[in-house]
């Protein structure tokens, strides 16, 4: 199932990873995601794109920053947004995920954004609705994040300009984290000069080379000239058996410290994609830092996903109106 079906400038259909999208495309939604933008700023921060549009938010995993940024993108489009509380809904007696879904499809749902933790969800669910509803993937298990890696790209847009020019270094849990590979198709497809992946070797995946990336188990040797450093959770949920000696040799090792950084250029910029464990992989000093554009990309997941949402449910409003 691809996100983007060819022709008619790259309309979307479904939205659940970064890995067919050219990078045309992206450019695309992140130029669409500037004119949300000032819709923030304002005092009433509503357009009526999406008016008469009912979005189903339906996480299966805990979140705070993507369930409310999406929650808030919605309303900010003028959709009806409905969150499902999965843990007191029929899943819980045993009803699958389709049926979840197709019972929510009855009620004329046009759009379902979806979290689950088993890998491919997102893409069963969307080959399963009809035509005239859409699917988001907000993270399913190890294997992408997709709209996360876009408001990354967004991020970095907005501070280092072209992408040709920057060298990312991506650091931490890469083997079960579903933003880096998110990450790694978008800037790869995007013309990156150089990603990187830093990481002790249980923490990266088997032939990770594969992705196009360049990796390093050396912290001082990842960090080198870096423009962008994106560090990443360790998800210990996800993890079986022991794959750190210990929390303490971890932040010893792989930490973002404010001497490691100083091993960037001068004006890189630090990125999280949350949620943040402080002395864990990040130093304070660091996260709450001048170099660290950790609360803007928050801030900037609104617009993105607003975009997303707008191109999904919204294509023939969005072509002939602007915010």
């Amino acid at each position: 199932m691809t996100s983007a079906r060819p022709g008619n400038g790259h309309r979307l259909r479904h939205f659940l990873t970064t890995d067919d999208l050219s990078g045309r495309a992206m450019i695309e939604i992140l130029d669409t995601a500037e004119s949300f933008i000032s819709v923030g700023e304002r005092e009433i921060k509503k357009v009526p794109l999406l008016r008469g549009k009912t979005i189903v938010n339906l996480f299966f995993e805990a979140s705070t920053r993507t369930r409310t940024t999406f929650e808030i993108a919605g309303k900010r489009l003028s959709a009806d947004i409905i969150n499902i509380n999965t843990s007191v809904s029929a899943t819980q007696k045993g009803e699958s995920l389709l049926d979840t879904v197709r019972n929510l499809e009855a009620m004329h749902t046009d759009l379902f954004v979806i979290r689950h933790p088993a890998s491919g969800a997102a893409d069963l669910v969307a080959r399963s609705v009809p035509s005239h509803v859409h699917v988001v993937n907000a993270g399913d298990g190890r294997h992408a994040h997709p709209t996360q890696g876009l408001l990354d790209m967004f991020t970095i847009r907005r501070y280092k300009g072209d992408f040709r020019r920057l060298t990312v270094a991506i650091v931490g849990d890469v083997l079960h984290s579903r933003v880096a590979r998110s990450q790694i198709h978008a800037l790869t497809a995007l013309g990156a000069k150089e990603v990187r992946v830093v990481a002790p070797r249980s923490l990266l995946p088997a032939a990770v080379e594969t992705l196009g990336v360049t990796a390093y188990t050396d912290m001082a040797q990842g960090l080198k000239d870096a423009d962008v450093i994106i560090m990443l959770r360790l998800q210990f949920e996800r993890m079986s058996g022991a794959l750190i000696p210990s929390a303490r040799e971890y932040f010893d090792l792989y930490g973002l410290t404010r001497e490691r950084l100083t091993l960037a250029h001068p004006d890189a910029i630090v990125m999280h994609p949350g949620p943040m464990n402080r002395g864990l992989e990040i130093a304070s000093e660091v996260a709450d830092g001048p170099q660290s554009v950790i609360l803007p990309q928050v801030t900037n997941g609104i617009a993105v996903r607003m975009a997303i949402l707008a191109r999904l449910a919204g294509a023939s409003a969005l072509e002939s109106k602007t915010p």
